[in-house]
């Protein structure tokens, strides 16, 4: 068993040392971000770090006792802006705020790139110490404000996350597991067969570790945000309720509206410029289904706009279109290819890529997406 961590404090900062025993060495730290050694120590940081779920829950019985409320930002870490949005508008509309940083390896496939997932464990932490938000007094009164900052990190490992043992080969999986039905098997899920079912078992656990007032994800995942939206509906959750798992805007670049994500490090330069290809398809795809047409020809104008861009870059970047839908907001499936806006419905238009050996993905909600966002 983990023992609990020992937090220091010098100066204002933590630095929490791990305690494990030995037998925990033998165990696979596949996708972990836990150091491996018994003497290893996280890098100091200005937030309680907790890497047990026993110290977690401590934190978080001492918040109910005060009656505070949490909102939580589950993470696989390499923050980016993107992420410290979400982080910032838990700060802004709740007491406390718990960020997880976890390398989830159940919903990554034995191909994909666990290995290679960028780990920037130090930077986070610095990151997610700069942030504050000032909660100003009903008067709006400067001199009794006070300042809102994140309020601890869970960074568990896998043998935390997985006390039964983990794999990532599904069929060879025992213990526990958590899979939504029906709708994780079109879209992403398609072409990630076992990613929903880790991302679904995954996320219940955060959530019934960390049982969070408000979370919050981002749109860029979007079937993901509305699987796990179902999922909290389903299995009656609490903490969060539906009406409290908020999805927010996708974070882009300024200059080329890319959808921000960590594994836009992977890209070369060249890939790198072709990489908003995919966003720009599917504006042009929003600007025509707006227009009146129907499913099927707006599909064919974001396949068109995107192999222009395609042939511009032509022996520079290796591409390979995953695939470019439009699929229900509640159901996922695919879009009748005679259907138009004039239906009224939401509609999600998405579509994934390969770069090299970089895959992205990016979307844009058809119609009124009130329901959706926020």
């Amino acid at each position: 068993m983990l023992k609990l961590p020992i937090a220091h404090k010098l100066n204002g900062l933590y630095r929490t040392h791990l305690i494990l025993p030995c037998r925990a060495m033998s165990t696979a730290n596949t996708g972990s971000n836990m150091p491996n050694h018994l003497t290893d120590t996280l890098p100091t940081s200005a937030i309680p770090v907790f890497t047990t779920l026993n110290s977690l829950r401590a934190w978080r019985r001492k918040a109910s006792d005060d009656r505070r409320t949490v909102g939580f930002v589950p993470t696989m870490g390499a923050l980016h802006d993107g992420h410290l949005s979400l982080v910032n508008h838990s700060l802004a509309n709740n007491d406390l705020t718990v960020v997880s940083i976890f390398v989830n390896p159940t919903q990554f496939a034995p191909h994909e790139d666990l290995a290679t997932y960028p780990r920037t464990l130090p930077r986070d932490l610095e990151l997610l110490s700069a942030l504050s938000y000032t909660v100003e007094d009903s008067e709006g009164n400067a001199n009794t404000a006070r300042e809102r900052t994140p309020s601890a990190v869970f960074l568990p490992s896998v043998q935390e996350m997985y006390p039964s043992g983990v794999s990532q080969q599904v069929s060879t999986q025992k213990g526990t597991f958590v899979e939504v039905k029906g709708y994780g098997e079109q879209m992403e899920g398609k072409s990630r067969p076992s990613f929903f079912r880790g991302v679904a078992t995954v996320v219940t656990k955060l959530f019934n570790a960390v049982e969070p007032t408000n979370a919050y994800f981002g749109q860029k995942d979007i079937q993901q945000g509305l699987l796990l939206r179902r999922l909290v509906r389903d299995l009656l959750l609490s903490h969060p309720d539906p009406e409290h798992l908020h999805i927010l805007p996708t974070a882009r670049d300024a200059a080329d509206e890319l959808a921000l994500s960590s594994r836009n490090v992977h890209l070369s330069p060249a890939e790198r410029h072709f990489a908003p290809a995919l966003y720009a398809a599917l504006k042009a795809a929003r600007d025509y289904w707006d227009a009146g047409h129907s499913k099927d020809d707006t599909v064919k104008v974001a396949l068109q706009s995107f192999e222009k861009s395609r042939q511009d870059f032509a022996g520079e970047v290796d591409v390979r279109l995953d695939y470019i839908d439009m699929n229900d907001v509640e159901t996922f499936d695919v879009v009748d290819g005679n259907a138009t806006s004039a239906a009224g419905k939401p509609i999600i238009l998405s579509g994934a890529v390969w770069l090299g050996t970089t895959r992205l993905i990016d979307n844009i909600i058809l119609g009124d997406d009130g329901t959706i966002i926020g």
